[in-house]
Parts: C-alpha cells; structure tokens; sequence
C-alpha cells in the first residue's frame, strides 16, 4: 500500500515520515483528541530541523493523507504568500518552534478535552499519582502567561520556554497541551498516554480524597523507564497503522 502509494507520489519526498504522521493524524480523530478543523502536527525532516511536514489549511483530520501533507521551511518568511500557506497559527507556534529548536522533531497540539481542563487549572501541574502521570516528572513545562492565539509573537513566546531538550510536554495555561517527540512514533505515545494521565488525574481530584502522589525519587525512577522501554511507542503506532490498514483507511496516498 505504502509503495504503491509512493510510486503514485513520485515527486513527495519522506514517504515513510508522512504516512506514520497521517497515521497520527487519523488515529487521533478515533480517540477524540481533535477539534473541527483546529490544531496541527508537525515533523522535521532536516537535520537542522527547519524545514518540516504539517497538516494543510482547513484539512480535518479525518481526511489528512500522506500525500497532502504540506513540506515547509521555518526560515522562509514568504511561507504565508504561498498558495498552499499553512494556518497561519500553525505558522506562528509550529514555524517558531522547528526554527528555534532542531531537538525538537515532531511537535503535536491539541486541545483535548482533558488536558485542556488541567490546563484551566490555577494549578496546572500533572504530579505523578501513578504510572502513566510519572512519564512526565520533570519533563513538563506550564505556560501561564497565555497571550492570545499563537501567531508569530505568541509561538516565539512559547518556543522559548522549551529550550531545554528535557522537556517533552508544555501544558498551554488556558489553552492546550504541546508535545515534543524524537519522532511521531515518540511523540504520538506521549499525547496519547498525556491525555490518559490528565484524565485520571481530574477524576481522582472529583473524588475529594487524597492523592496517593509518588516520591520524587520513584517518580524521576520511572519516567527513565518509560525513556528507555524498548520500542514501546514504535509498537503503538505500528499497530495503529495496522488497524488503520485493516480498514481501508485512506491515510498512505
């Protein structure tokens, strides 16, 4: 499927980068992490990291393919004059993002219903109360300083708050969540199990009992072994593909 696909695509280069991403793209319309024709995936493809995939204009995410998927340089200030421009908030955080930081691969935002009510939160920390929360002890940032949509100003802002190649995960104060991976595969595993972690999280808050939070210790203990689990998040998102595939998901053209 994949080559006939890129047979049919012969000028698109990455063609294993931009099916994992579409991939991404389709499975996160399945969890319900998406919003109408909001939010954008994006993923670098030098080694500088500047010039990178990202979701077309208006595109939902159910119908992203391969083959649509917009290539872009974040150095290029014409970008926006192009027929095929981006969103232009996808410009200003995305664009920010991949010029600023070449660590950062593959940048995914959305405002899922969970993270965004932590997020809402005047306290916007995930601490970790079990497994899944400790995968981000000391590797998340909060942005409390929302400034509006994130055009230019407001992505160079927030691209400045994750120079340190440690963090993974920015929690959007009154807003969203951002997640950076090594890859899709990374990131994706990240969003997903995020979005679990906030959940989890809320409705331990709705029970008005005390939180069971690990130590430091075990919790900066166990985020290292999420690190250094061998090949779990590419497992995710092969199985993903392959329950894309069983369906005859259109995601590979």
């Amino acid at each position: 499927m994949n080559l006939h696909a890129s047979l049919t695509h012969p000028n698109l280069s990455h063609w294993a980068e931009r099916t994992d991403l579409a991939a991404a793209f389709r499975w996160t319309v399945k969890l319900n992490l998406h919003e109408a024709v909001a939010n954008h995936f994006s993923l670098a493809i030098n080694p500088e990291g500047t010039r990178f995939l990202i979701n077309p204009n208006g595109r939902h995410f159910a119908r992203i393919t391969a083959s649509s998927l917009v290539e872009i340089d974040a150095g290029d200030p014409d970008t926006m004059n192009r027929p095929d421009a981006p969103d232009p908030t996808a410009w200003g955080l995305h664009g920010s993002i991949h010029r600023a930081l070449p660590h950062a691969r593959c940048v995914m935002h959305v405002h899922s219903m969970h993270a965004t009510v932590l997020a809402s939160l005047a306290d916007s920390t995930l601490p970790p109360i079990d497994q899944n929360s400790a995968m981000f002890f000391g590797r998340q940032v909060i942005d409390g300083n929302y400034g509006g949509m994130a055009f230019e100003n407001e992505g160079a802002r927030c691209a400045e708050m994750l120079h340190d190649p440690k963090i993974t995960t920015m929690i959007m104060g009154n807003h969203g969540v951002l997640i950076i991976g090594k890859s899709v595969a990374d990131a994706f595993n990240r969003l997903t199990y995020f979005e679990r972690a906030a959940e989890t999280y809320i409705r331990a808050l709705q029970t008005g009992k005390p939180l069971r939070v690990l130590s430091d210790e075990v919790a900066e203990k166990t985020a290292q072994e999420w690190e250094a689990y061998p090949a779990f998040s590419d497992f995710h998102l092969t199985e993903i593909k392959a329950l894309l595939d069983e369906e005859g998901a259109t995601y590979a053209q």
